[in-house]
This record gives C-alpha cells, structure tokens and sequence, in this order.
C-alpha cells in the first residue's frame, strides 16, 4: 500500500493536517519552569509520634491520595502530585500564584465524615423562597417574567413548582435565578450543576438570608471533582450539618469483595465509636449516608443495616479500583500524622519568560544551522531533507499537544536536540546514495540502494535512544520526565520523516521530472 506514490503523500499531508489542529485545538501546557509557579516538597510531621518504616509508607501513601484530591479542588491545570524516594511527597502547581492558599489547602488536616443526606423534596417548599431572596440580593440577574428557566432538561423542581402559583417567589417575579442553574438530579438524589455555572451558584448560596432559609440542621455540601459521574457537571448535596461519626473513631478501612464479588469497602471502627454508629445507622436504615472527605462529598451509598464497629459499603457496578480508592480516602481521613513542608521554592513568570526567549532563539539558530548546512553539503537532496525537517517539527509538537504533555525548558533542550537528530538519519542515506553513484549505479536503485542500507543503522539509533528515553520517563521526575518525552516524540517524528517523507518526495521528483542526475 505504502508504495503507491499517492498513498505516501495522502498520510503526511494527513499527519501534517493532524498536527496542527492538536495544535490550534490543544495548546501546549507550559511546564512550571516555563510559566511560573510554586514547587513543594512535604514530609509526614513525626515529631509528636514515631512511625515504623511500614506505617510510613502506609501514611505516605493515604497522604498522597489527599495531597491530589486537594490539588484538584485548587483547579491548577497540569499539577505535579508525586511520591519522591520513601518519604517525601513533591507538589508543583505551574501558574499558581496564591501560594498562601495553596500551602494552607496542602497542609490542612483530613477530616473525614459521615453524614445522612436529606431528601431533595424538602426543597420544593423551599425553592420558592430561596429564589425570592436570590432575586431580592441580585435583581439584575433575575430573568424576566415568562423567560423558560434552565438548560432543556430543566431545572431540579421546575415541572413542581412551576404549577404551584401560590409560590411566593411568582408573587415578587417570575424569575428564578437560582433554579435555572439545576441540570437535574443525579444518581445518588444529588443536585447536577453545570461547571460554567458552579461559581454562581456557590454566590447565591452563600448569601446570608438563603442561609437563614434552611432547615435546622440542613447544609449543602459540593461533591468530589474527582469522583463526579457526569463528565462537565458538579454535584451538590443536601445534607445534614452533623456528622453521625468522623474519621478520627475510623481504624481501617480495605477494598475487599463480596460472595457475589462485587466490590466492597470494609471499615472497622473503635468499639465505643461503634456503639454510637450502630444507633446512628439504625435510625436512617435505607436512607443514603454521605462520605465527606473535607467538605466534599466523595460517594453517598445506602445503608442497607445496622453497622456496628464493623461495616461494609456496597458500590454497585463500581469496580475493584474504585473501591481501592474509596478506602484509601477513608483511612487518609485520619492520617496518623500531619504533613509539613520541608522545601518551598517559587518560580517567577520572568523566568519562564526568559526561558521561552532563549529556547526560541537556540531552535531558531539551530534549524537556520542544519538548514545551511544540509543544503551546502546535499544541494538539491538536501533542500528535500530540510521539507522533512519543516514537516519533523509539525509533528512533533502536534504530538506533544495530542498527549497532552507540559513543556518544560528541559523538554525544550530535548526538542533542540532531536533536530539534530531528524537530518542525523538524511546524512547517513544521503551518503550510502553517493557511494552507491560512486559505484555506477542508477540514480533508483542508488536510491532504493541508500536507504536499503542505511536502514539497520537508523533503526538502531533510534530504538536505544528510545530506550534511553523509557529509562529516563522511568526513573526521573518532573523535569526530566518532559525533556524524556519530547525527545522521545521527536525521535519517533524524525524517523518518520527521514526515512518515509524524504523518500517520499525523492520518489516523486525522480518520477515527475524523469531525472538523469540526482543533486546530492
């Protein structure tokens, strides 16, 4: 297939076309080196309780499971959430600048709680109040009379209350801002909310006046980005504001299987917590009880029974890394330790600014270098390796935008470097071509010839510095990791090039103009 001429130029025009919609569509994230930010590094706080060498890994592990749910809530694109060596955990936010709420998020203790969650029917005697305040507070965001409220799956109450015209919000207005912004209701009887509109709706809750409107008791509580079942919505929950119990009575907790092996979490609490959970439980058989992991709520299942010191949540069609999951939250809820930061380093915008500048200045010189040289020493062949070349850098970074992989100044280094390495394979075919003219041969079969030959050679190369790259990706950390990956792409995209492209547009030169000569 890949001799017909056509079909050779269909997949790089194709490739090339790829590249850049990555590009325009997926920019590449800047690395915190490139972009500013700040770079932690913490350690389990042992100095008011000594840990063996296993429960310190055990806590290093919990640790770094709520280090990354934390880091999400933070909303820093591309973080860096990594266990270094046996005890030390790296953090590094690229583009954070409030590093005073970022350290005070990173460093707050767990605190883990089991709530009831309260039906969301309470709220239709509510709603109508709720809105009236909402309006009230913010008059110009209230939509006019007659204006359909919501997306088109409406909002949670809207068929309800909507034929309810003793509601007081219609005596004030029609509007219902608060409403508008329910998608629905989820799974779990939680409220869905469509990311655009979260910040909004977290304003009119807050307000002071829709607080006094809830029930004794009641509280609304947001879920767990992380663990939310609709890609693009957020789910807030309604609650009750007491814990039945919290994570500090908490002693184990292990994903484990069922006898139909469908996967469990299995806790264990302190027998006097136990007692108080078993009432607890008792009193709100087949209603929903929320596990809340710093005030988010990470999953609400059913309690099927009483449970006592010993207990088991059921997750359905979750599966067995879910349940691994779950248990590590609970058992991070009550960490045996706290974390403190034993290294802060920040990273200035002007450095990654200068960063970007020179790595913009060293590829300029260094594609303008192999450019001149390619075509001093190769003529005509060598103006063909330098369309490669153009071709080369396209796919490389329409890679590295596909996967969306973070540039760093290492990475930059790597990209440099593998463009020397994208004409390294030309050099070699290029002269195998000579040698094979030397010889007497046609200018087709030195051709066919040259890349014959220089094939063994090319492979080589290329896989041990593959391998040199799955090593480093491996091993390294951070940095080291992106300079693993670009020059990772950019040895797979020079390969490609060098030996398809450039063959490719060698084949069509010599059929198109029926060559006796070939310029090399």
């Amino acid at each position: 297939m890949f001799q017909n001429l056509k079909v050779r130029l269909g997949l790089i025009a194709g490739l090339t076309v790829l590249s850049i919609l990555a590009l325009i569509y997926k920019p590449i994230t800047l690395g915190l080196d490139l972009q500013g930010g700040a770079h932690y590094a913490m350690e389990i706080d042992e100095s008011r309780t000594v840990l063996t060498p296993e429960a310190r890994r055990d806590a290093i592990d919990r640790a770094l499971k709520v280090v990354r749910i934390r880091v999400d809530e933070l909303g820093v694109s591309e973080p860096v959430v990594q266990k270094a060596g046996e005890d030390r955990i790296i953090v590094e936010l690229a583009g954070r600048t409030d590093q005073s709420r970022a350290k005070e998020v990173l460093q707050k203790s767990a605190f883990l709680e089991f709530k009831i969650v309260r039906p969301t029917s309470e709220l239709q005697g509510l709603l109508p109040r709720m809105e009236a305040a909402v309006a009230a507070a913010f008059p110009n965001e209230a939509r006019p009379a007659g204006t359909p409220a919501g997306n088109a799956a409406g909002g949670l109450l809207q068929t309800k209350t909507g034929q309810d015209s003793t509601r007081p919000a219609d005596s004030l207005t029609t509007a219902r801002p608060l409403e508008s912004k329910f998608a629905g209701v989820g799974s779990g009887q939680q409220i869905l909310i469509d990311t655009a509109n979260v910040a909004t709706v977290q304003k009119y809750l807050a307000l002071p006046q829709v607080q006094a409107l809830l029930p004794r008791g009641a509280q609304f509580l947001w879920g767990m980005p992380s663990a939310e079942e609709q890609k693009g919505f957020a789910s807030l929950w309604y609650v009750n504001r007491d814990a039945i119990m919290t994570g500090e009575h908490l002693q184990n907790a292990q994903a484990q299987t069922d006898q139909f092996n469908r996967p469990i979490v299995a806790f264990e609490l302190s027998r006097r917590a136990g007692r108080r959970f078993e009432k607890a439980t008792s009193d709100h058989l087949h209603e929903q009880m929320a596990i809340v992991l710093d005030d988010r709520v990470y999953t609400a299942p059913v309690i099927n029974g009483a449970i006592n010191t010993r207990g088991q949540i059921e997750l359905g069609k979750a599966s067995m890394e879910d349940a691994s999951d779950l248990a590590l939250v609970l058992r991070a809820g009550a960490l045996p330790a706290p974390l403190h930061i034993v290294e802060e380093r920040s990273v200035g915008p002007s450095l990654g600014e200068d960063s970007i500048k020179n790595g913009q200045i060293a590829a300029i010189v260094g594609i303008g270098a192999v450019i001149l040289m390619m075509i001093a020493i190769y003529h005509f062949s060598g103006v063909l390796a330098v369309m490669a070349l153009a071709i080369y850098v396209v796919l490389s970074l329409g890679m590295l935008a596909a996967l969306d992989a973070t540039l760093t100044f290492p990475g930059i280094a790597g990209l440099i470097l593998s463009v020397g390495m994208a004409v390294d394979a030309n050099v070699l075919i290029f002269e195998r071509i000579r040698e094979e003219l030397d010889h007497g041969r046609s200018i087709r079969a030195a051709v066919n010839e040259g890349f014959h030959h220089a094939m063994r050679a090319i492979v080589d190369s290329n896989v041990s510095t593959l391998i040199t790259c799955a090593i480093l990706f491996y091993t390294g950390t951070g940095p080291i990791r992106g300079f693993a990956v670009t020059l990772a792409m950019g040895v797979i995209a020079s390969f490609f090039t060098a030996v398809f492209t450039t063959r490719t547009f060698m084949q069509l030169y010599l059929e198109r103009r029926r060559a006796q000569s070939l310029s090399i």
